[in-house]
């Protein structure tokens, strides 16, 4: 069982890049309504499935090198990281159950 995680600029190399585990960065502001819309899910799927998936959220706002270093543009993306490298990318909002699907092969 798990819950989100907060990373930022200073610790995204040590939490995300060096994870044993893959890892869900969720990159977020607190003025994107759909990023409002998908933090529950992300919540329910951290504290369902934490054991196999580390999930993150990433403020952009106050933390923009991160997200210009990996060039997100539009929010809320979600970025997996596997062996310190985006293994997939998911754009926008989604239902859960459409975020489950996209995130099958690592629950």
């Amino acid at each position: 069982m798990g819950a989100t995680i907060e990373v930022t600029d200073e610790n995204f190399q040590e939490l995300v890049l060096n994870s044993t585990k893959p890892v869900l960065v969720d990159f977020w502001a607190e003025w994107c309504g759909p990023c409002k819309m998908i933090a529950p899910i992300l919540d329910e799927i951290a504290s369902t499935h934490g054991d196999n998936l580390i999930i993150a959220k990433l403020n952009v706002d106050e933390n923009p090198a991160t997200a210009a270093n990996f060039g997100v543009t539009s929010i809320p993306t979600m970025n997996i990281y596997s062996g310190g490298e985006i293994v997939k990318q998911i754009i926008g909002a989604k239902p859960k159950a459409g975020l489950l699907a996209d995130l099958a092969e690592y629950l």
